[in-house]
């Protein structure tokens, strides 16, 4: 509910403060007053799309600022905890438009973007005019105004849900098939690939290993002749039977030597157990560099095959056992594919027919909802003055979606026998205005906590009709908060708050300004409304009685 708005600097009012109440209040004034401005104020703060030269000139900046108040449970707060914003029982807006343009907002004295204004709007504030094209006359919310018209929210998330799942099963289906057929494509190259995977069975580091042996193989042929020669000379033909035969003769001798000898027979010993040493290790090194030629071949023909392998499927060596084991997944799932796709099948069947269901039941229940839209909206036209027009909610087949297969709009004929059509194509200004204030009270009950705005919703009509007018935008508000901006002193009669709006000039500048009417000062004003500027006794007293009746 719209408690308090302060405007300042914009267009030609310099400041206001007005404080609404709960039920009907009522704007008037004469033509060009700045009622309009009002309206205009009130949906920038809103973050609505309007004029662009709000700010008064001779001024810097316009400024204006809405207090909300909020029941629990309201809307407004989901979109507030959704933008991770304060939220409590009172909600204030506060929105500046500087002389070059720039607009900045706050919501709860938090820095907020004009779309999370936008968002708050449409759950704060519901406007309806002769040139309204986002409520009432907008097609595309006509099938949510029936559904909450006809109570039909939990039916509606039924239908959604079903969407939902059938969607989910058709698209699980479709990936399905098309993994299948890009498995069947490659089959045969699958089923070969994996042969020859099995057929080597390659394991994790023979690689590595195979190609430390090749090395070794390869290195033993360059090095074991220079290791043969070395064995050849440090053995019985070479060092070590020389040094023993001079052990020989040196020992035969020495004891004619006196001594002399003793050491280089010593020396002679110990060289002697080194060769013998030395050379039983070069043995044990020709002994190991021994192989078969034979060998290294299968081992570079193996080594070769893993290494081509790798290549050929751009996975590491190591890899092939896993590569390998993925392929066969893949041979499983294409031998288990077509019980899959049956079972995927038949489960995409049991949605369609649940969401079929469910989207049927949703349409018999909008049949019923909106014949009893249709007789609710007829009766409200009869104390309007339009007995004789037909109001018809039009259902037909759509494409199915998650809000069922029903195409809904309210439709219209002013006359019987005259053809029917849109509300905004088929109707006059003043028969608009009707019939959009008798679809509103049949559809009041579907509002939750909504600021309902009439602007000059009453054009075109007088007499019995207005007084009509009146009685329902009294009826209107009596749950709630209306506000209407009017010309009609019936209309203006009905309100349980009335303010006048007045244009004044002060040191050469058009400025406007809004007075609260209040017992006398409220007949005169409903007085001229019925006479103009010239208040009569008659006047007076024809106000008071339609301020009473």
């Amino acid at each position: 509910m719209l408690r308090a708005l302060e405007i300042r600097d914009m267009l030609i009012i310099d400041r206001l403060e007005l404080e609404f109440q709960p039920g009907l209040n009522v704007l008037t004034g004469e033509t060009g007053a700045g009622k309009s401005i009002l309206l205009d104020s009130l949906g920038f703060v809103l973050g609505w799309r309007g004029r662009a030269d709000l700010v008064r000139q001779g001024a810097d900046q316009g400024e204006v600022v809405a207090a909300f108040e909020l029941a629990t449970g309201h809307p407004a707060r989901e979109v507030l905890r959704a933008a991770g914003l304060p939220e409590g029982d009172e909600l204030i807006l506060r929105r500046v438009n500087t002389v070059d343009g720039r607009k900045t907002a706050w919501v709860n004295d938090r820095r907020a973007s004009g779309e999370v204004l936008r968002q708050l709007s449409e759950v704060l504030v519901e406007l309806h005019g002769q040139q309204d094209d986002r409520g009432l006359l907008d097609p595309k919310g006509h099938r949510e105004m029936l559904d909450a018209y006809g109570d039909l929210g939990g039916m509606r998330d039924a239908v959604r849900a079903a969407w939902r799942d059938l969607a989910a099963r058709r698209k699980a289906l479709a990936e399905a098939e098309a993994a299948l057929a890009a498995v069947r494509a490659e089959e045969d190259f699958l089923r070969h690939a994996v042969a020859e995977l099995d057929a080597l069975d390659p394991q994790p580091g023979e690689e590595a290993e195979l190609d430390t042996r090749r090395r070794l193989m390869q290195a033993a042929e360059r090095i074991r002749e220079d290791i043969a020669r070395a064995a050849q000379a440090i053995g019985a033909q070479g060092a070590e039977g020389a040094a023993g035969d001079a052990l020989r003769w040196l020992e035969g001798v020495a004891d004619k030597a006196e001594g002399q000898l003793d050491e280089p027979v010593a020396a002679l010993g110990r060289a002697l157990v080194e060769l013998d040493e030395a050379g039983r290790g070069v043995d044990r090194c020709l002994e190991a560099l021994s192989f078969n030629p034979l060998e290294l071949e299968i081992i570079e023909e193996r080594l070769f095959a893993i290494r081509g392998l790798a290549r050929k499927h751009g996975v590491l060596p190591d890899d092939l056992g896993g590569f390998a084991e993925g392929l066969r997944g893949q041979i499983a799932a294409l031998e288990a594919g077509d019980a899959d796709l049956r079972a995927r099948r038949q489960a995409l069947e049991a949605a369609e027919s649940e969401y079929a269901a469910a989207a049927g039941a949703l349409s018999a229940a909008r049949a019923q909802a909106a014949g009893r839209l249709d007789n609710a909206v007829m009766a409200e036209l009869a104390p309007l003055r339009m007995e004789r027009a037909v109001f018809s909610t039009g259902i037909r087949p759509a494409e199915p979606g998650p809000g069922g297969h029903d195409e809904v709009s309210f439709t219209v004929a002013t006359n019987p026998g005259a053809p029917a059509g849109p509300l905004n194509r088929i109707a006059s200004g003043g028969e608009l205005s009707r019939f959009l204030l008798a679809l509103k009270v049949c559809l009041t009950g579907t509002d939750s906590g909504l600021t309902m705005i009439f602007d000059e919703i009453d054009r075109g009509v007088g007499g019995a009709t207005a007084d009509a007018v009146g009685r329902r935008l009294a009826q209107l508000a009596a749950g709630g908060q209306v506000l209407v901006v009017t010309h009609s002193p019936q209309v203006a009669a009905r309100g349980a708050h009335h303010w006048r709006v007045e244009k004044r000039i002060e040191a050469e500048a058009t400025l406007s300004t809004v007075r609260p009417m209040r017992g006398p000062d409220r007949v005169d004003e409903i007085a001229r409304m019925l006479s103009g500027e010239r208040i009569t006794p008659e006047a007076r007293a024809a106000a008071e009685a339609l301020m009473v009746g």
